[in-house]
């Protein structure tokens, strides 16, 4: 089986000033030269990737994107392109975060051309998955995630996750508080490997996939520790450097 080295991204959503971002940017980067046990990754809004891109040049943390367009340049105002992100330095984009596809109705299509594009940028993709509350309790979360899978494998194929990553994320467990518990969401990652496995074991070997439903220091040493839990995509936990930091050293 292919060695996995964890990733713990923070998603920053809409948050965060030039001076907020400049001290907690400095107190992550130095935090993270203490220890190399995982890849550790920020993803700004778009306004603060030059400050960040700045901050971090040269050190071990990474940094990307929440979001680009499918288009590589043109009249789409409001639109950043992939390749704006790969010109600040940026690695990681996420794609099909459950708050694109609820609040601004992406699909599963337009998440899969998305997909795509970073990949076309050379960026990696941090696809996102997951099901609702009520899909949870219809006993649909399996058929939903297979869903959002196999959109991207049948526009990209099963080995375009050989440059990617996929977080799983419980809807119902985004900025309310709740989390999977580690033997519910192993359960989802064992199922997300399992399938990508059937096409092609090497790739579901190697790909990592994250945990992203409120991981909180407290609660990432039992879910990083679950055998396909290679991380996590880290929401409002991000935005405290203590706290974020303390979910990179539980990342053993």
């Amino acid at each position: 089986m292919a060695t996995r080295r964890p990733l713990v991204a923070g998603n920053w959503k809409m948050h965060g000033n030039r001076v907020e971002t400049a001290a907690l940017v400095a107190t992550i980067r130095h935090g993270v030269d203490a220890f190399s046990v995982a890849d550790v990754a920020v993803c700004p809004p778009f306004i603060l990737i030059p400050l960040v891109a700045e901050k971090l040049a040269g050190g071990p943390v990474f940094w990307g994107g929440q979001n680009l367009s499918t288009h590589k340049s043109g009249a789409y105002t409001g639109e950043i392109s992939g390749s704006m992100l790969k010109d600040y330095g940026c690695t990681y984009v996420i794609v099909g975060h459950s708050e694109r596809r609820t609040l601004y109705g992406e699909n599963d299509s337009l998440v899969a051309e998305k997909y795509g594009a970073a990949q076309a940028a050379d960026l990696i993709p941090i696809l996102c998955v997951g099901e609702t509350l009520q899909e949870r309790e219809s006993n649909r979360t399996e058929d939903v995630v297979a869903r959002q899978l196999n959109a991207v494998i049948r526009a990209h194929g099963v080995s375009s996750f050989k440059n990617a990553v996929i977080a799983y994320e419980p809807v119902w467990a985004i900025g309310t508080g709740k989390t999977a518990t580690p033997e519910q969401a192993q359960d989802v990652h064992r199922f997300i490997r399992g399938r990508l496995a059937v096409m092609d074991k090497s790739v579901a070997d190697g790909v990592r996939i994250l945990y992203g439903g409120s991981m909180k220091a407290t609660s990432a040493g039992e879910l990083l520790a679950q055998p396909d839990i290679d991380g996590g995509l880290v929401g409002g936990a991000s935005l405290s450097a203590d706290e974020f930091l303390s979910i990179c050293r539980a990342a053993k």
